[in-house]
């Protein structure tokens, strides 16, 4: 629409595009501070208590504020989130919608690029909310390609999918069975590519565990210890996090090597990276216990120093 347009008038454009002329005016509703403080608790007790479900994160609200568990029901549906634990089937699958069966019991990560598996979490900000997806290479626990957006549709789960096909091709691709992940779109996408589909079963809890262990990491390590106002600043730190996560960060349980060293080869990956030693990204790298700073310090205090001054400081 172009609203300076003197010789074509708004009137006549919204119907030359079938559109309801009303509906151009329409200014959404930011959500309350108290819908984004049920989101940002509900977020903080799901991420420390994975297998809770609505029964347990209500009472636990019920703590700190009266609130019923259709409400919170509510929430955690709009925020993508579900216990990871076994449940009632209550509801039944889509016919139309393709289920593969899952590839991976009794089956180990063996190199780079064997599994891969995807995934959405909910990212907090501070009048609002985001959705990250995320590929993770399991063998490595590398993060292959990951993406942004401020709703759940489908166009931005299928861009990280084409990033991660751009750098290479797994043999086996696992997700859920959320409507994202067997849509037509994905699964033809991935039959193009020659993949071996995955879908964890209805109710399993360790079907996609190593991509639920990312979630965890980057909530504690990165979303939680910032105060997000914007979705530009979300991923202005997600992207300094994941490249730290992938390059500089070290996992016992790849002996003491990064993401980056395992799946790219130790050799290659010390010859495209800076090889500096040290954690170069939290801000207290000694300390036991990072400080997560409350609504009050986030505001009243200067903000943290970025990633890249952190690691120039090294």
């Amino acid at each position: 629409m172009d609203w300076d347009d003197r010789e074509l008038p708004v009137t006549l454009q919204a119907d030359l595009l079938s559109l309801n002329r009303s509906s151009l005016y329409y200014q959404p509703v930011p959500p309350s501070p108290a819908e984004l403080w049920i989101k940002r608790r509900i977020d903080e007790l799901y991420t420390a208590c994975p297998f809770y479900g609505s029964r347990k994160i209500t009472v636990e609200l019920n703590k700190e504020m009266p609130i019923n568990r259709k409400a919170v029901q509510r929430h955690m549906r709009e925020m993508g989130i579900a216990a990871i634990c076994p449940g009632p089937n209550l509801s039944q699958r889509r016919q139309d919608h393709a289920i593969f069966p899952y590839l991976l019991r009794n089956l180990t990560a063996a190199y780079p690029n064997h599994v891969w598996g995807i995934d959405i979490t909910y990212v907090r900000l501070r009048a609002g909310w985001l959705y990250l997806v995320a590929v993770l290479d399991w063998h490595s626990r590398y993060v292959v390609s990951w993406e942004l957006d401020q709703t759940l549709e489908l166009p931005f789960v299928l861009e990280a999918v084409e990033r991660a096909l751009a750098q290479a091709t797994p043999t086996i691709w696992n997700s859920d069975q959320g409507s994202h992940f067997t849509s037509p779109q994905y699964i033809e996408r991935l039959q193009q590519a020659q993949v071996q589909i995955s879908m964890d079963g209805k109710g399993r809890a360790l079907d996609n565990i190593f991509t639920e262990r990312l979630w965890r990491t980057v909530k504690y390590e990165e979303i939680y210890l910032h105060d997000y106002a914007y979705p530009k600043e979300a991923r202005q730190h997600l992207a300094q996090y994941f490249d730290f996560y992938n390059h500089r960060r070290i996992h016992q349980a790849l002996d003491y090597l990064t993401p980056a060293q395992v799946y790219l080869g130790k050799e290659a990956h010390l010859n495209s990276r800076d090889s500096r030693s040290g954690c170069g990204y939290v801000d207290n790298c000694n300390s036991p216990v990072a400080h997560i700073p409350t609504a009050s310090t986030a505001t009243s205090t200067p903000s943290a120093p970025t990633f890249t001054e952190r690691i120039n400081a090294l």
